[in-house]
């Protein structure tokens, strides 16, 4: 048995597959007694005295009254998910056998996990660090191949990786101008300052790319919002229901029609795009439930990456009191009802369709995806789509032209020190080499139960 790395003299259980009745189900434990609880519910042989990475068929078995056929994996300590022994119970998918099951076990001495607790673990007992912790939450919540993909880089180590290399070399050069400090006296230099100058211009160039990958890493990660307006009655519902391939939002010749913002996400080419139906924006009008739709459009406005500014092929004017809300936002201006006059396209930069033909769609959706992804997305590099590695990654940029500074002024190596330190610090905040209990539950309580 192993001796728990962090103190952990428990063994917790949880559901591990969603809650609803399936097929199958599967129920974790992980802890130091894990093997034993199990084996405590298995009729079928000794658990105990079976290999790791084993699986085993029998029943299970709670005060004489059989609760299932099962599969159980076991996964003995330090070779599996948390570092600690492991049993996944497979057994069927009825709510009513799992819940029996986890009851069992806690009866047994398991308590119920708290959510991300194994994930906690595995980081705990050095399974991984906690930018590779925090990339299984975003596995597990992607939508999108790309979501998928830049998770899984991450989860492999291609961010840890980036940072590793900078925080030894760091380390190194760090313990050298120590070195130097202890012999002052006799003006020794142990640090080569050309190469350490080479080090920081390098490592200066890979947090920076870290920092501007995060435009594109947000979009990966959360999708674009995209606002649809213009004024009444010039097609916007009828847009989204073409979009969305269903009849989504009411379309009605009356002005006025759509009160309130109708919301819907459509994949893109691997983005998740959120459109958003609103009211139409006029000057005038009496009615008080479409001053406030009127004024709810102006929020989602606002609130969005991209406008979609819509206009009719016969009246492409824009009123002035929509034009103030959009003038600073991203948008396109997108030509509806080309098909009742035959509308020829005069203006390169505008989208010209009509979205009751559905034609001009593509060109919608590509001059959108064009207008958000001005790269090619590139999953096999590092793409920053966490706001709190950001904040670090700021920092540490802040910290190396600091010492960048430092050594263009020449100054001496008690002075540098402490900006190498703090950039240091960063670094292990970030990967989680330093961090406290208020960092570990922000980030561990955005997990599911189970994992």
């Amino acid at each position: 048995m192993m001796t728990n790395l962090n103190g952990w003299d428990d063994t917790i259980v949880a559901l591990a597959t969603p809650q609803g009745i399936g097929a199958i189900g599967v129920i974790r434990l992980s802890g130091i007694n894990a093997i034993t609880i199990c084996n405590e519910l298995f009729l079928s042989k000794n658990l105990v005295e079976q290999p790791s990475h084993s699986i085993h068929v029998g029943m299970l078995a709670y005060k004489g009254k059989v609760l299932d056929e099962v599969l159980v994996s076991l996964f003995k300590n330090p070779k599996s998910y948390t570092g600690e022994d492991v049993v996944e119970v497979s057994c069927h998918g009825s709510q009513h056998i799992l819940q029996n099951i986890i009851n069992a076990c806690i009866a047994c001495g398991a308590r119920l996990a708290k959510a991300g607790e194994f994930t906690q673990r595995a980081f705990l007992n050095g399974k991984m660090d906690l930018t590779q912790a925090e990339s299984v939450a975003d596995l597990i919540a992607s939508n999108t191949t790309a979501q998928q993909q830049a998770a899984i880089h991450n989860l492999r180590g291609g961010f840890k990786n980036d940072l590793v290399a900078i925080r030894e070399k760091l380390i190194e050069f760090s313990a050298l101008m120590e070195l130097e400090l202890d012999f002052a006296e006799e003006d020794v230099a142990f640090a080569d300052r050309e190469k350490f100058a080479s080090l920081l211009q390098e490592a200066s160039i890979k947090i920076k790319n870290l920092i501007e990958s995060f435009s594109l890493g947000n979009v990966v990660a959360n999708g674009v919002k995209v606002a649809i307006v213009g004024k009444p009655n010039v097609g916007k519902s009828t847009l989204l229901n073409t979009l969305l391939n269903e009849e989504r939002a009411i379309v009605s010749a009356i002005a006025g029609t759509t009160r309130d913002t109708v919301e819907e996400t459509i994949n893109i080419k691997g983005i998740l795009f959120q459109f958003i139906d609103t009211a139409g924006i006029r000057s005038h009008t009496v009615d008080e439930i479409e001053q406030i739709g009127i004024q709810k459009a102006k929020e989602k406005i606002a609130q969005a990456d991209i406008v979609l500014l819509l206009t009719d092929s016969d009246d492409d004017t824009v009123p002035a009191i929509l034009m103030e809300e959009i003038k600073q936002k991203n948008y396109l201006l997108v030509i509806n009802k080309t098909d009742l006059n035959n509308h020829q396209s005069s203006n390169a930069e505008n989208i010209y369709i009509s979205a009751k033909n559905k034609t001009g769609i593509s060109q919608l959706t590509d001059a959108l995806y064009n207008k958000v992804i001005q790269q090619e997305i590139n999953t096999e590099h590092t793409l920053v789509t966490n706001s709190r590695h950001l904040q670090h990654l700021i920092k540490i940029d802040n910290h190396l032209q600091q010492i960048q500074q430092g050594m263009a002024l020449q100054l001496s190596t008690d002075l540098l020190a402490p900006d190498i330190k703090l950039c240091l610090q960063q670094i292990g905040e970030l990967t989680g080499t330093i961090t406290n209990e208020n960092v570990l539950d922000y980030v561990f309580s955005k997990f599911c139960i189970g994992k």
